[in-house]
């Protein structure tokens, strides 16, 4: 292979590469150096003169010129009088001669073995710069491709072409991607295993919904609005504590916008996950009563060591305290940072209301809440209402089991 070839060759594949002129010609200079070394055993005394723009390559060995009969000849600097004269007549001792070394001299198969390096190390030098783009972008906001769908993965473009993986773990549980799509995400994490780069995006990370809202909220973005914390059960719930620094402006009504415009982009973006906006407070019993939010509270008591809190909720509000599945008062602990406790308010004040039947369906059956049902009897003062026997002869239910009944619902009012 000519030389001229060789470095233009290499050039147009490593600007391909976006590899800049500097760094293609340093890669250049050490692989020729090497192949060198290995033919001259050492490299000191050569000069390499490269131009990578026309595939120019010029290579000078100089050496001084000693006796024939020195004991320097054999140095990798040294060349005897004898030998310099094929070079030039004219040389003398003590001239220095500087002769080009070309690249076929090296045989072809150590010039195709140098191709083959140079290429490997621009996919190496590829790698790393890589891992140096997104190491320092973790938490950053992208937008990417859908590349190729795979079971535990899916493989994303940037708009460089670099490969990027969205794992399932990754992945909102109703995202469905289908090639081509655009799709945002935040840069997780960035990891280099072997020299083999990995750069890891996420839409389950609470970060994630902290990038999306500050695209969305001006505020936010001007620094006016601050995102205190954020706890997400991905594609399900979330809620986001926001705190506002100029006293003009609602926190809350500012990120989920007139008639909620803001915060529905957000919600379609997480597959429509119900997101809790609220007001953040240094008052804890404050914080705790809006983090339970669509519950209201009665009243909140916080342990000695600020650990744990037991809330008193109305009946009627202990089942929106709790959510579906226990999830409201889940990320409500993980917002405030403690243990919460829920408990049925039953101060002297409330003792008069009633409570509905429903609520007592982990204490009685649902089958006999149905017989209850069917006669009218909804709540638990018109069970109380009637009599024992009333109550075995209006229902299907057997004495035993109305007893049963009669002191579970007496309880609540005791």
């Amino acid at each position: 292979m000519h030389s001229g070839d060789l470095v233009a060759s290499f050039a147009e594949f490593a600007r391909e590469k976006n590899i800049d002129r500097p760094t293609m010609i340093a890669i250049l200079e050490e692989v020729l150096r090497t192949m060198i070394r290995k033919k001259f055993d050492d490299d000191s005394n050569f000069d390499i003169i490269l131009n990578a723009e026309n595939g120019d390559l010029e290579m000078w060995r100089t050496r001084e010129i000693v006796d024939d009969n020195s004991e320097d000849i054999w140095d990798f600097d040294k060349i005897p009088l004898a030998e310099a004269k094929k070079i030039e007549p004219d040389f003398e001792i003590g001239e220095e001669v500087a002769e080009e070394i070309k690249l076929e001299d090296f045989g072809r198969r150590v010039v195709q073995t140098a191709r083959q390096t140079l290429i490997q190390k621009v996919k190496d030098l590829e790698k790393e710069m890589l891992y140096d783009l997104y190491k320092d972008q973790v938490g950053e906001l992208l937008t990417v491709e859908v590349y190729q769908i795979l079971g535990r993965e899916v493989i994303c473009l940037d708009q460089d072409g670099n490969e990027l993986s969205l794992p399932k773990f990754e992945q909102i549980p109703k995202d469905r991607f289908r090639k081509g799509n655009t799709i945002r995400c935040v840069v997780h994490k960035a990891e280099l295993n072997n020299g083999n780069p990995r750069v890891l995006l996420s839409r389950t990370s609470p970060v994630f919904l902290e990038r999306l809202f500050e695209l969305e909220i001006p505020e936010i973005l001007d620094g006016l609005i601050s995102v205190k914390k954020i706890v997400r059960e991905p594609g399900d719930r979330a809620k986001v504590a926001v705190e506002s620094f100029d006293d003009r402006i609602d926190p809350v009504g500012a990120c989920v916008g007139m008639k909620g415009s803001r915060i529905h982009s957000i919600v379609r973006e997480l597959e429509n996950e119900n997101i809790d906006v609220i007001q953040w407070t240094d008052n804890m019993p404050l914080l705790i009563s809006r983090a339970l939010s669509p519950a209201k509270i009665s009243s909140v008591q916080i342990d000695e060591n600020g650990e744990r809190a037991s809330v008193f909720l109305k009946p009627d509000q202990v089942s929106l305290a709790i959510g579906r599945g226990g999830l409201n008062i889940k990320l409500a602990s993980r917002l405030i940072g403690m243990e919460l406790d829920v408990f049925r308010d039953i101060e002297q004040d409330f003792i008069e209301e009633d409570v509905d039947l429903v609520e007592f369906q982990d204490e009685i059956e649902d089958w006999i809440l149905h017989e209850l049902h069917k006669i009218g009897l909804d709540t638990a003062k018109s069970v109380l209402a009637l009599t024992k026997e009333e109550l075995v002869r209006r229902t299907e239910l057997e004495e035993e089991t109305v007893t049963d009944v009669l002191e579970i619902l007496a309880k609540e009012f005791e």
